[in-house]
């Protein structure tokens, strides 16, 4: 027993040591002197949406971090000095010109990008990005809570877009008890004529329609008037990750809360900063409900019990 004791302290010590330079790089990421946002020059109401994400980048950062607003011609030469001066080590990109800003930055430099609903995923493979497309598990917990005789989804996507999204909604519709009915189509006629198949033999009762960003599928002048009038003269709910299609008479939406996605992002560049890169593209976490009360009530379904769990509610008072 007594010679145990050492041993375990020893090997206590070395892994403390081996654990020393990780913590140290944490650290160092840790400063908000070292990352950097860039974000489009927008009037509003998007300049508010970014503003609010930068809030929230530095409430995690613990600091005041350096911003750029950038416009379609891209980072200003003045802008990228400024970051050399500043040794920054991460930089957030926060929408398409963000993105689009960032392309000539040394490859030393780790970007996280934000404020966007997808890049292709072969763009992907040396940054992160956070998307502004709903989690699909988020969304059908909802569902499931909202519609409790739900049992089977549709969606109609382009692959080119969005594999990526229903890889994770297969998972996340099994783990939800809920069976997903995922079709091809790569433009808006073939998409029309499968919405047209779709809702034709819709069982009300267990049938939803989800409608993705996705603008190869989902079109506001031709797709979503036939699809929300179907679902009235049906009587089947549709769920959207498009915040705008509830004020229009889909059920609910998940939408982001921009200064928790703020907090988000800071984190993920805090990481990225100290050598902690995880490329890809990840699903809006961090969201609102928005929720059509008078879809719910054509629906047959009681929203009184949860009204308080809803951040939009439409048609607006």
């Amino acid at each position: 027993m007594t010679m145990k004791a050492p041993i375990r302290q020893r090997r206590l010590l070395i892994a403390t040591l081996l654990a020393a330079p990780a913590a140290a790089a944490l650290a160092q990421g840790a400063d908000a002197q070292s990352l950097a946002v860039v974000y489009p020059d927008i009037g509003e109401p998007y300049r508010s949406v970014f503003t609010k994400i930068l809030e929230g980048i530095e409430q995690q950062a613990r600091g005041r971090v350096a911003s750029f607003a950038v416009g379609p011609a891209g980072l200003p030469a003045d802008a990228q000095s400024e970051l050399r001066k500043r040794e920054v080590r991460a930089v957030i990109a926060l929408g398409r010109n963000g993105l689009k800003a960032v392309g000539a930055l040394d490859r030393s430099v780790s970007v996280i990008a934000g404020g966007v609903l997808a890049v292709p995923e072969s763009e992907a493979r040396d940054f992160a990005v956070h998307s502004l497309t709903p989690d699909p598990s988020l969304l059908f917990a909802r569902l499931r809570s909202l519609v409790p005789s739900a049992r089977r989804v549709a969606v109609v996507y382009d692959p080119r877009q969005n594999a990526w999204l229903i890889r994770m909604a297969r998972d996340a519709a099994k783990a939800h008890g809920l069976e997903l009915m995922a079709h091809e189509a790569d433009d808006l006629k073939a998409a029309l004529r499968i919405y047209q198949t779709l809702v034709a033999s819709f069982d009300a009762k267990r049938d939803v329609l989800w409608l993705p960003h996705d603008s190869a599928t989902v079109d506001d002048a031709a797709v979503l008037p036939l699809v929300l009038q179907e679902a009235w003269d049906r009587n089947f709910a549709v769920l959207s990750s498009s915040v705008a299609h509830v004020r229009r008479g889909a059920l609910f939406s998940l939408y982001p809360d921009n200064l928790a996605l703020g907090r988000r992002l800071g984190g993920a560049a805090m990481a990225a900063a100290g050598g902690h890169r995880s490329p890809g593209v990840l699903p809006l976490k961090d969201v609102r409900i928005a929720v059509n009360v008078r879809a719910a009530s054509h629906l047959g379904l009681n929203l009184s019990n949860a009204q308080q769990a809803f951040d939009m509610v439409f048609p607006e008072q």
